[in-house]
């Protein structure tokens, strides 16, 4: 169950260049390779626009990884130093009507520790 914390989340106000290749290599998985760049060129050139924790899991239907998970316990611990966290990269696949978490699953599973109705700063397409 999600803690409700008082720690105040902190965002940077767009994602960090290396979330792009990340989302590139994880998608690279998902699509043929120009697909693959098409879908990041447009990540790169959306607007950031805002989402529920908690929808986006519902839309991904990813699971909540635990704290056990190093990545999830690094992005806590900058939660709780109040560092800011990258927005998310989501690409929606329509043909299986799912969200594809391209990059930030960790940063949405630490969040989600804290609020799940917190909303998360993501660029979509």
């Amino acid at each position: 169950m999600p803690r409700k914390d008082k720690t105040e989340l902190q965002w940077l106000e767009a994602p960090e260049d290396h979330d792009y290749p990340a989302a590139a290599s994880y998608l690279s998985l998902l699509f043929d390779e120009k697909s693959t760049a098409l879908l990041v060129g447009q990540l790169q050139q959306a607007a950031i626009t805002h989402f529920k924790a908690k929808d986006i899991f519902r839309a991904s239907s990813s699971s909540l990884l635990g704290i056990s998970d190093l990545h999830v316990r690094r992005d806590i611990k900058k939660i709780k130093t109040h560092q800011a966290l990258s927005p998310l990269l989501l690409v929606r696949d329509q043909s299986n009507r799912k969200l594809i978490i391209a990059d930030g699953y960790h940063r949405l599973c630490a969040t989600y520790r804290f609020d799940e109705d917190a909303l998360i700063p993501c660029k979509i397409v």
